[in-house]
């Protein structure tokens, strides 16, 4: 005779639905606001995603040594806030065949000296990487 444990079963419910909402929430779009007023993209965990300038027709520029400090935001689905417009998001497939999230056609992407939510460490790094305020996106260059 099999024995069913509540408690087994219920902890397992509980650890599946626990993992889903993690994965739910990394794959998540969030607008943050810096202390000096600017809104900025992050993921689900808060971690800051910025743009590339020299991003070009949805097509990414940033390969090789750009993408080991820059890298893509890569997921495939991801929930967008009510505030935003769904259809600002998409995605590009790379010329390595990896799929990118993107906004109004920008690829997304981390910069890896951004260890901790809210850290905004790459806004014009070379002059050419910057966060996105959704509010004045695209800018005037």
């Amino acid at each position: 005779m099999l024995r069913i444990f509540p408690g087994l079963i219920l902890s397992a419910a509980l650890l599946a639905a626990s993992t889903g909402l993690a994965a739910a929430q990394s794959d998540s779009i969030q607008v943050k606001a810096a202390p000096n007023g600017v809104n900025y993209l992050t993921d689900g965990n808060g971690i800051t995603l910025y743009y590339y300038t020299l991003d070009t027709n949805g097509q990414s520029a940033c390969y090789g040594p750009c993408e080991k400090a820059w890298p893509a935001f890569t997921a495939d689905s991801f929930v967008v806030p009510s505030a935003l417009n769904a259809s600002d998001f998409g995605t590009i497939t790379r010329s390595d065949g990896a799929s990118q999230a993107t906004y109004k056609g920008y690829s997304l992407c981390y910069w890896v000296k951004d260890k901790m939510h809210g850290d905004v460490t790459g806004q014009n790094v070379g002059k050419v990487w910057y966060v996105i305020d959704p509010d004045k996106f695209p800018p005037k260059m």
